[in-house]
């Protein structure tokens, strides 16, 4: 095989970088996006990878292919910090490829620097608008790279509670794949990031005048049901809501078997609209009183969540343990919100959403001390958004 041959290729010219950068390439091309576990366990010849590219960093630590390619084989590890120094240096070894300008934002996003990540992937995004002033536009640099910046500021901002900023990303997005979504069918779910910003956001009253999507689209139409019946659950019209969480399953049946879901297409589109049935089941139990039930379902969600293929950004657009946290809280079940909120910062470092729900849940406990060094956190970590939160929008 080609990583046989490569392999070879680097014994025998063991002082060739190049050529070792190759065969871990060739390595991670075997497993892509599998080289670790959901539970953070290393698939076959992923330490040889790391131990490869490792060993050219020593030796030339500006070397673009292994900074690039370290970069994508920790990621996904429990230890995503190791890979800081090569975010670092990527941000200015080749500022006119976008690609690899915003390639630091996949680990400050694991690292809970949300800031750093935006500001990689609007660079990243900069530099490839000045490249596709002379390069195809509907190539699939074009349609896949590009979009992928989008895709991830649009994420960055709405972590950072940057609305606007997200907002801005997220129709830039769906503007630039919207000609070409019938093409190239892999891109559709990236459609539906508009919506997802508004649900970030809770923007219900302008979810609902958005139009119905056209038939040819059946992942953004079901997408359209889910975010109508969440939002129409939040405004306490529940037989509406109903109606909505009814055609969210009819459309979901019209969904393609070989659809698939989130910017890099690891999971199934029918398989993530099962879980937004879930979540929007969980709306209507707690628009209808039903705290018991919805925090059922919001337990169910979180679950669901944690098997979903990893990816950045994230292919489902939010960490539920928030929303799981806040509807223990706000039924006087601080201890379980707090163990909840703990959990998900584990997961993701710094979500300042998870930390003011930690804040909450320790001042419900009268841990007032705790509350304030976890204050202090939530402030850095909030300090540039544009919007207050509450626990209820979690």
């Amino acid at each position: 095989t080609y990583s046989r041959a490569v392999r070879e290729l680097m014994r025998r010219h063991p002082d060739d970088l190049d050529a070792a950068t190759l065969y871990a390439e060739s390595l991670m091309n075997l497993r892509p996006w599998k080289l670790w576990t959901l539970e953070g366990k290393p698939a076959e010849d992923t330490l040889e990878i790391v131990a490869v590219l490792e060993s050219v960093l020593r030796r030339n630590p500006n070397h673009l292919g292994a900074n690039h390619y370290y970069i994508h084989t920790v990621e996904a590890s429990p230890d995503a910090a190791r890979a800081l120094p090569s975010a670092r240096r990527l941000e200015t070894l080749a500022p006119a490829a976008g690609h690899l300008v915003h390639m630091p934002a996949h680990i400050y996003a694991r690292t809970g620097d949300q800031a750093g990540a935006a500001a990689a992937n609007q660079a990243g995004a900069d530099a490839d608008r000045v490249y596709l002033k002379t390069a195809p536009a509907d190539g699939f640099y074009g349609l896949a790279y590009f979009p992928h910046n989008l895709h991830f500021l649009a994420d960055s901002h709405m972590m950072q509670g940057r609305e606007a900023d997200a907002r801005r990303a997220a129709d830039e997005l769906a503007d630039r794949l919207a000609p070409h979504a019938q093409m190239m069918p892999m891109i559709e779910s990236m459609m539906v990031t508009p919506l997802s910003v508004l649900l970030r956001f809770g923007r219900h009253d302008e979810i609902l005048k958005v139009a119905e999507p056209a038939a040819d689209r059946p992942v953004v139409t079901a997408w359209w049901h889910f975010a109508r019946g969440v939002a129409l659950a939040r405004l306490g019209r529940i037989d509406d809501a109903v109606t909505h969480r009814t055609a969210l399953a009819r459309a979901s049946g019209l969904v393609p078997d070989t659809a698939m879901f989130g910017g890099t297409g690891l999971e199934s589109a029918r398989s993530i609209l099962g879980l937004a049935a879930i979540v929007l089941d969980a709306r209507l139990a707690w628009a209808r009183g039903d705290q018991v039930a919805a925090i059922g379902n919001w337990t169910r969600a979180v679950l669901a969540a944690d098997r979903v293929a990893y990816d950045e950004p994230p292919i489902w657009f939010y960490p539920l343990r928030e929303s799981l946290g806040a509807a223990l809280l706000l039924a006087n079940r601080p201890v379980e919100a707090e163990r909840v909120f703990r959990q998900d910062l584990e997961r993701h470092p710094r979500n300042a959403r998870s930390l003011f729900g930690l804040r909450e849940s320790l001042a419900k406990q009268g841990k007032q001390a705790d509350a304030g060094w976890v204050e202090r956190a939530f402030d850095d970590a909030w300090k540039n958004a544009d919007v207050k939160l509450t626990l209820e929008s979690l």
